[in-house]
């Protein structure tokens, strides 16, 4: 018999990037493979892209320039600009997927507070701590390529 999980503390960043709202939220959603690292990918072969599929539902996967997709996750959340959300399972079965959750928030001249929490941990079980360790090292190798990607062009 299963008993009450013990709470995992979230993953949270927050960070500012010198464009709108709009912008950080098409270079995370639709320009993704412009900026995220291979190291990051399951095939790490050159080529691949990585795809957001629009919409509630969407699948947020990798497909390799032979063709073959992986999947990532799956969109739950999809209100551009705002704010974006998705079950996250790289490199694990679905059922063990975590979830992120993404704001864009508009601030002065044309900047944009990003909100990130990273949750779901608890449903892990005993790998909960392991699982959430990696992930925050993943973050902050992911986090650079993001912030350079929003600055190099806001158009």
């Amino acid at each position: 018999m299963n008993g009450p999980r013990a709470a995992v503390t979230p993953l949270g960043f927050d960070l500012d990037v010198a464009c709108p709202p709009d912008h950080a939220f098409a270079v995370w959603s639709t320009r993704i493979s412009d900026w995220w690292p291979l190291d990051h990918t399951v095939t790490g072969e050159p080529g691949l892209t990585v795809t957001f599929e629009p919409r509630v539902g969407g699948r947020l996967f990798e497909r390799t320039a032979a063709g073959s997709e992986i999947d990532w996750g799956e969109v739950i959340e999809w209100e551009p600009p705002r704010r974006l959300g998705y079950l996250w399972h790289l490199n694990a079965d679905r059922t063990d997927a975590t979830e992120v959750r993404i704001t864009f928030i508009e601030g002065a001249a044309g900047t944009t507070r990003v909100h990130i929490e990273h949750r779901g941990w608890e449903r892990l079980g005993a790998t909960a701590a392991t699982r959430r360790d990696a992930n925050l090292r993943g973050w902050a190798g992911l986090l650079p390529h993001f912030l350079a990607a929003c600055s190099a062009n806001t158009t």
